[in-house]
């Protein structure tokens, strides 16, 4: 996922932080920023950022599901479809 190219020292991102946030902004490509030569902290663009949480989020929601159908829980996919078309149809008609 990182490249050599995605690591940076904390001291360049102090002196430079416009052209950081700039190329975040265009790239959506996470960096990491070093400490001493250590990996301290990520920084990525505020969009990519709320993406990754929305598809975690999205992750969290099917593994949930998936585990409910393990269980036995839960309804055939043909009934929930149909159910939903009909909140459609009667919400926007047909």
């Amino acid at each position: 996922m990182f490249s050599t190219n995605d690591i940076h020292s904390l001291t360049d991102f102090q002196r430079n932080s416009k052209d950081y946030v700039q190329r975040l902004t265009a790239t959506k490509r996470p960096e990491i920023l070093t400490v001493n030569g250590k990996a301290q902290v990520v920084i990525q663009d505020a969009q990519a950022y709320q993406e990754m949480v929305d598809l975690l989020e999205s992750i969290k929601k099917v593994n949930a599901a998936a585990v409910a159908f393990g269980k036995g829980e839960g309804r055939p996919v043909a009934e929930a479809f149909a159910e939903l078309d009909e909140r459609i149809k009667s919400k926007y008609g047909e």
